[in-house]
C-alpha cells in the first residue's frame, strides 16, 4: 500500500513514516507548508524552514521520498479567516481542529491522493478501528493509548470518508517509547522539542497576529463582585436546559470600571494575561465580554463564580457525529464523558437533544466554559462527536 506520512518536522511523525517502512508499506514523505506570514509570530521558536530542513533529513536517513506542498492559501481562506471571523464575533476558535479538518484531512490528503497515495499518515496520538454492520464500515475515533498525549481532541470534527483515509501509527505508544524508537534509528529530530501554538503559525502575540485585519480600540474594563451572582441562584439548578447554560449577563452597572484594554476581542473567557491591573490580591480573570460596546469584564481569583457554569449549548448546525449511528433524535438524552479543551480530564454530563439544539449538563460545574471552542463527547475510550460550544 502507498501510503503518504505527513513529515511535520517533529519525532511522532518521523516515528510514523520508520514504523509504516518497517511494515513494508511504500511510503512517501510529504511536507506541507500552510503559513508565510510572520506578524506577531514569537521568535526563537521553531519555523516552518527549520520544519522543512529537519523533515528532509528524516526522509533522507529513511531513504523515502520526499514531497513538498504548499497549502498556505486554502489554510488563509479556511482556517486563518475563520480564526479571525470568530474573535470579530467575540468567541475564541480552535484553529487546530479547524486544520485537521480543513487541511490535513481535506486538502492534503486530495495532494497525496494526487501522487498515487492511497492512505495519508500522522504522528497523531490517537487510534482507528472499525467494523462492519450491514454491509457498511464503520470507522471508530479512539484514545491514544498515552494519557499524557492523547489527540483525540484535536480530531473531533473529522468525517467517517476522512476516517477511513487516515493511519496513526504511533497511537499504540507513549511517548518515551517514541523517543526511544527515534533514538534507537538515529533520526534527527530524537531529542527535538513538541512544537507548540497555533498549527502551523506556531507561538505568537495573539492581539499582534490578530492586528492584521481586527483594529486595536479603547474599552472600559469592569470587575464583577462575587456578590453579583446571588440572584442566579434558582437559575443554575433544576431540569431547565435553558436557564443552566445561559452564560452570565453583565452591564457596567453590574461592577466598577477600573481600567482600560485595547479591544474586547483580542481576550477570551478565563484568560489572565494581558488585563494588566494591579492592586489586587489576587490575580483578574477574564469572566465575559460585549463586543458592542466593547466592555471587558473581570473577576478576582481562580475561583471566582463567573469563571464557573454548569452546562453548554450547541446550535444544531454546528453539531457533528463522528459516529452517525449513535446521533441523539430530539428528545433523547445519553450519559458521556465529555472535555471542552485540550488536556483537560474527560468530565461526566448528559446530552440532551432538544428542538433548538444540544445541551451538555455536566455533573459538576466546569470552569472556563468558553464560546467558540469545541466540547467533545466520549465514551469508553471513543471519541463519538463534536460541536462548536454557542453559549
Amino acid at each position: 500500500m502507498k501510503i503518504a506520512v505527513g513529515l511535520s518536522g517533529g519525532v511522532d511523525s518521523a516515528v510514523a513514516a520508520y514504523l509504516l517502512k518497517q511494515a513494508g508499506h511504500d511510503i512517501v514523505g510529504m511536507f506541507m507548508q500552510n503559513w508565510h506570514d510572520t506578524t506577531g509570530t514569537l521568535h526563537g521558536n521553531c519555523s516552518w524552514e527549520d520544519d522543512l530542513d529537519i523533515a528532509k533529513m528524516v526522509a533522507r536517513k529513511l531513504d523515502i521520498p520526499f514531497e513538498f506542498v504548499d497549502l498556505s492559501e486554502d489554510y488563509s481562506k479556511r482556517v486563518v479567516d475563520y480564526m479571525f471571523a470568530e474573535y470579530e464575533k467575540g468567541r475564541t476558535p480552535n484553529p487546530d481542529v479547524l486544520c485537521n479538518r480543513e487541511i490535513k484531512f481535506d486538502v492534503f490528503i486530495k495532494k497525496a491522493n494526487g501522487l498515487g497515495a492511497d492512505m495519508v499518515a500522522t504522528g497523531h496520538y490517537c487510534r482507528i478501528a472499525s467494523f462492519e454492520s450491514g454491509g457498511r464500515k464503520t470507522f471508530r475515533l479512539l484514545a491514544g493509548k498515552d494519557p499524557n498525549k492523547d489527540q483525540s481532541y484535536f480530531l473531533c470534527q473529522l468525517s467517517q470518508e476522512q476516517l477511513s483515509k487516515a493511519i496513526f501509527p504511533v497511537g499504540h505508544l507513549l511517548k518515551p517509547d517514541v523517543r526511544r524508537i527515534a533514538a534507537e534509528q538515529n533520526l534527527p529530530n530524537a531529542d527535538r522539542k513538541d512544537s507548540q501554538g497555533i498549527c502551523f503559525v506556531g507561538k505568537v502575540d495573539l492581539p499582534v497576529f490578530l492586528q492584521q485585519k481586527l483594529a486595536a480600540r479603547k474599552g472600559d474594563t469592569v470587575e464583577i463582585m462575587p456578590a453579583f451572582y446571588e440572584k442566579y441562584g434558582e437559575a443554575v439548578s433544576g431540569d431547565n436546559y435553558k436557564n443552566l447554560s445561559a452564560p452570565f449577563k453583565y452591564s457596567p452597572n453590574d461592577g466598577k470600571k477600573i481600567g482600560v484594554h485595547d479591544g474586547a476581542h483580542f481576550f477570551t473567557t478565563g484568560q489572565r494575561r494581558g488585563i494588566n491591573i494591579g492592586g489586587h490580591v489576587e490575580p483578574l480573570f477574564v469572566i465575559g465580554s460585549d463586543i458592542e460596546t466593547n466592555t471587558l469584564y473581570v473577576g478576582e481569583g481562580r475561583s471566582h463564580p463567573g469563571l464557573f457554569r454548569k452546562a453548554l449549548f450547541i446550535n444544531p448546525a454546528e453539531i457533528h457525529w463522528i459516529r452517525k449511528d449513535l446521533a441523539l433524535s430530539e428528545g433523547e438524552s445519553v450519559d458521556y464523558e465529555v472535555r471542552i479543551r485540550y488536556r483537560q480530564p474527560l468530565q461526566k454530563a448528559k446530552l440532551a437533544m432538544q428542538p433548538e439544539g444540544l445541551y451538555i449538563i455536566f455533573d459538576k460545574l466546569q470552569r472556563g466554559i468558553t464560546p467558540g471552542q469545541f466540547a467533545a463527547w466520549y465514551f469508553d475510550g471513543e471519541l463519538i462527536g463534536s460541536g462548536v460550544i454557542n453559549a
